[in-house]
This record gives structure tokens, sequence and C-alpha cells, in this order.
């Protein structure tokens, strides 16, 4: 091939990045729960090959009080979704920057399912708290669309039966007829980047100083997950556990560094199974 065609080819392929990235909402911050005034690094406007994308949802508040609203319009920020954002996000991402080749944006990116075709333009989405979310219909039909064209969902945080409940009655929306299961221990997720036979419970800082790990009626840790037909997974669930706070705590000298080292090399295992499956 002559140089005009590779230089060519070369353009249109640089013309047609630009495209996607101009199609893409811009980076936008909103107030957290935890933080509403964390210091942007130099570098976060740089156009990189991944980034962090942390899902918007509505939150559940139905039945004797349960659920945390915090803000009254949820798309404002300072909602369920927005707990350890964004320094959780940050954290994880300088991680992944520093363990992988993976080119990772330095900041996130909070993404609604009801922004149009948004949520295509991220192939890695990241859901805390969702034992209180309450996806509607139309998000839920959104995101099971996501996944069936090779989306990755990775939701955590969340503790015992009744977050459970809210959890599913969501996600039974989004896959009716898909079995959630346990991931066995040889499933290629967890050998990665990181062997993982080895886990144990993460907990949250609310547990802190760590008498013990776990929340509620949740004692035992569990990674699940929905597969698609051809046996990839779509949606790992961590239950009963909190990597986020492991990710938001890693620079903190009173968490644990076995949490920390432990939550990220998951989370580093799940964007690389996500970018190569």
């Amino acid at each position: 091939m002559d140089s005009r065609k590779i230089f060519g080819l070369l353009g249109g392929g640089l013309l047609l990045l630009s495209g996607v990235y101009a199609l893409q909402q811009p980076f936008r911050e909103y107030p957290g729960v935890e933080y509403d005034n964390f210091p942007l690094p130099p570098d976060y406007q740089e156009k990189t090959e991944w980034a962090f994308a942390r899902l918007m949802y509505p939150p559940f508040s139905g039945g004797r009080g349960y659920g945390y609203r915090y803000s009254r319009d949820w798309t404002l920020g300072a909602s369920n979704w927005t707990i350890d954002y964004p320094r959780s996000d940050r954290h994880f991402a300088q991680a992944l920057r520093r363990l992988t080749r993976v080119h990772a944006r330095s900041v996130e990116q909070p993404v609604n399912l009801d922004d149009g075709d948004e949520v295509y333009h991220w192939p890695w989405l990241y859901g805390v708290e969702v034992g209180h979310w309450d996806l509607t219909d139309h998000q839920a039909k959104t995101l099971r669309e996501y996944l069936l064209r090779g989306g990755f969902f990775m939701c955590d945080d969340f503790h015992g039966t009744r977050e459970w409940d809210v959890f599913l009655a969501s996600m039974q929306r989004v896959f009716p007829d898909r079995p959630i299961v346990e991931i066995e221990n040889k499933d290629a997720i967890f050998h990665t980047i990181f062997n993982l036979d080895e886990r144990y419970q993460v907990p949250g800082w609310v547990k802190y100083p760590f008498y013990t790990t776990y929340e509620q009626d949740g004692i035992e840790p569990h990674w699940r997950g929905i597969y698609d037909d051809k046996g990839r997974l779509m949606v790992a669930i961590c239950f009963d556990m909190d990597l986020g706070d492991s990710w938001e705590h890693a620079d903190n000298p009173e968490y644990p560094e076995k949490y920390s080292a432990l939550g990220i090399r998951i989370g580093v295992n799940y964007v690389v199974y996500a970018m190569t499956h």
C-alpha cells in the first residue's frame, strides 16, 4: 500500500475518532454526598481510551422511609449514585494507570441512561449503592441494550437481604429472562491480570476500626454475574462488600492496605476483562 493510502486511512481514522469524541457528553461534575469541591487533576481534559463511567440513577424511596434521597433531584447530584464520588473514581483511575498499560482518563464521567445514546460511548460502567436504585422501565431497556451490544456493568457497595431485593427489582427489569449466578473461580475475569482465587470481604469505611467486615445481614461476600449467550460476563455484581471505599480510602493510613489492594486488583481485572471480552 502506498504512503498516500496509508495517510488517507490514518486521517480517516482520526476523523472518525474525532467524531466519536464530539458525540460524547463533555466532562461534567456534580456535587457529591461526601465531596463537592474535589480538586481536578491537571490532565483532566486528556482524550484517552478508557474512562471511569459512573451510572447516574433515581433512588428507591419506598417502604418505611427506606433509602437515602439526599437531594430532591438525582439528576443534579448529591444522590445515592454519588457515594464515594469523585475521590473513589479518580483514585482507581490512577491505580489503573500505574498497574496496567491502559490509557485511562484521570477523571470520571457521570452517565445518565436518559441522555439518548450517551451510555454507548462508555463501554465500562460502574454503579454504586445499587441496593438503593430504582430504574425506570426506559432506563432498564437502555441498560439491557447497552449490555447486549457489548457493554459491561460493574456494581458494588450494597449489603444484606433487603438491599439485594431492591437491587433485584430493577435488575429483573433489565434482564427478566437471565439468571444471576455465582462467578466461578476459574472464570477469566479473576485471571486477566491478577490471579484472584483468594478473595475476601472488602469492608467500607463505616466498619472502622474493622472488628467486623460485614454490614446488615450480609456476612458472606458474593461475586455474582449475568452472562450473555456466548458466555461473556455482562454484569459483575460485587455483593456484601464495598470496593468503592477501598478505592476511595487507598491513601488513608487508617484504612487497611490489604482491603485496598484486593479492591483495586478486582477492579483492574474487571476493566481489562471488559476491554478484551
